[in-house]
């Protein structure tokens, strides 16, 4: 639309010459109120219809395209600063920063930098997809592949990683899911035995580096052997105070003995039988059957008994004290004897003695008391020791 400049005037009825008509076309002008007068379009439908001029042609008439032919026709190279794409943007091998909407589908090329709020795929193929800061803050990835890179940080509280193959720094690594612990570099083997000793060698992790086995020394260093140490220790009983009853038993005495030391201190009576010492197996005392002979050295006398209840000592007075010990042998079997040497310092006597007896089985009991059993005992005390 134009309006003609007032300029021009034409008579009524009058008649207009080409001439006239053309100076008129030329001296068209277009006002601007003519434009901004009218009432802008909020939202342009796809059939809307745009003049777009020739430029390198200005003679040229003006050509019509709709808004839909313009978008759906190649874009030049550009910056389009607000281009608001709703539908599938598909691209090809091109590179460089691309911004892709919910449900872009990206065929193949790199992003540089991406942040994925979030990534499901349980069916989709993807190809190669690299990022140097790329961040997945939520979603699910199927398989995780990482030939030459480094994975950091990986965080994972409630999934769980299926097929993990890496080798750990250190000792440990996972194939397929297996942790497989690195070889220490022994030989497998079994180190040891009766007449070896392993010799082992053990890293700060527990590891065994390195084993190997060495012989026993067949003479063992002096002083090394020690009762303590023999398979069948010496083992002393409690004392027992010898001052009542009529006998004291030492019992349970294990059927590897070999040899028996009774010891006395100061022991006395209240009578003047002689002390004997008996054996027994089967928990009670043998009786009879001993062939023992002992004897008495005064300061002016010499007296002397035998003895077939037990391994007599030749006393035969009150108010004296017996100190010293007796030591019985296993011969063998069950034949036993014994020997001793005692003494009185109140009476200044000394009693010697000796004998054997057989017994009925093995050895477990010991007993102290007199011939006849009838007196008491009222004084000092008395132990075992025994060996194998």
């Amino acid at each position: 639309m134009a309006m003609i400049d007032r300029k021009f005037t034409f008579a009524t009825n009058g008649t207009v010459t080409a001439n006239d008509l053309h100076n008129l076309i030329d001296s068209a002008t277009i006002y601007q109120d003519l434009i901004t007068g009218q009432l802008p379009i909020t939202s342009v439908g796809t059939n809307y219809e745009l003049l777009i001029a020739d430029g390198t042609n200005p003679n040229a008439a003006p050509n019509a395209v709709t808004v839909y032919d313009l978008f759906e026709d190649a874009l030049t190279a550009g910056t389009y600063t607000n281009a608001n794409i709703s539908a599938a943007l598909t691209y090809g091998t091109a590179t460089g920063t691309r911004l892709v909407s919910a449900n872009a589908t990206i065929t193949t090329g790199t992003i540089t930098t991406g942040v994925i709020p979030t990534l499901t795929s349980s069916t989709a193929t993807f190809g190669t997809t690299t990022s140097t800061a790329a961040t997945i803050t939520s979603g699910t990835i199927t398989n995780l592949a990482s030939t030459t890179g480094t994975i950091a940080t990986l965080n994972s509280t409630t999934g769980t990683i299926g097929n993990l193959s890496t080798t750990l720094a250190g000792d440990f690594t996972i194939s397929q899911g297996t942790g497989t612990l690195g070889t220490s570099g022994v030989t497998l083997g079994t180190y040891g035995s009766v007449s070896a000793i392993p010799f082992l060698t053990i890293n700060a992790k527990g590891i065994i580096t390195a084993a190997t086995t060495g012989t026993f020394s067949t003479i063992p260093a002096d002083g090394s052997i020690t009762p303590a140490k023999l398979s069948q220790p010496f083992t002393r009983e409690t004392a027992v105070n010898s001052t009542s009853g009529t006998a004291i038993d030492f019992t349970s005495i294990p059927s590897w003995v070999k040899r028996i030391t009774v010891m006395f201190n100061a022991v006395s009576t209240n009578g003047t039988s002689n002390y004997q010492v008996q054996l027994g197996t089967g928990g009670s005392p043998t009786t009879s059957g001993y062939d023992v002979y002992s004897s008495l050295f005064g300061t002016t006398t010499v007296n002397s008994s035998d003895f077939d209840t037990g391994f007599g000592i030749r006393i035969a007075r009150a108010l004296g004290t017996c100190s010293g010990q007796l030591v019985f042998s296993n011969l063998s079997g069950n034949i036993w004897t014994g020997q001793y040497f005692m003494a009185d310092r109140i009476n200044g006597e000394s009693f010697i003695g000796g004998g054997a007896v057989t017994l009925s089985g093995v050895l477990n009991l010991v007993r102290i008391t007199t011939v006849g059993g009838a007196n008491t005992f009222d004084g000092g005390s008395v132990n075992i020791m025994y060996e194998g």
